[in-house]
């Protein structure tokens, strides 16, 4: 497929994380260069439930990260309600989040971070590329990395 905008990175992909309370996302998101893209706080209909887009705009493109719920019962979505409010999110999920300078965030942010939130400091990796992995307040595992070309 031809890439229609050469040199950045292109997805499609959505990533959806349920959560309790938006501005913790908001803060804590904020300390990696995201901020509100849209908010909406009945999810485009009569819920009480709201949706959330933070965005991230870097060299090597956009990462916006979608956040449905704000409040403790989004723990009762359908899929979810079988499931303790306690079990911890993202289990056995890494999020990964290319960025253009890896090593500069990772000095922006280190000495914000809580020992329990970082869960590998930065590192060169095996294959030749430096990360860093964090844990949100929400228990979601994030690695934030410089670009490996998987082909996109």
């Amino acid at each position: 497929m031809n890439n229609p905008n050469p040199g950045k990175v292109t997805n499609n992909l959505v990533i959806e994380l349920h959560i309790p309370n938006f501005q913790l996302a908001r803060d804590f998101y904020s300390m990696f260069g995201f901020t509100e893209f849209r908010y909406d706080p009945v999810s485009g209909g009569n819920s009480d439930l709201g949706y959330l887009v933070l965005s991230r705009s870097d060299e090597i493109g956009e990462t916006h990260l979608n956040f449905y719920g704000d409040k403790e019962k989004v723990a009762q979505h359908s899929h979810f309600r079988d499931f303790s409010p306690n079990t911890p999110r993202g289990y056995a999920v890494e999020i990964t989040i290319p960025v253009s300078d890896v090593k500069k965030l990772w000095e922006e942010v280190k000495n914000k971070l809580t020992e329990k939130q970082i869960a590998q400091p930065l590192t060169l990796k095996r294959w030749n590329k430096w990360d860093f992995r964090i844990v949100d307040p929400f228990g979601f595992y994030i690695r934030f990395t410089e670009l490996v070309d998987w082909g996109q």
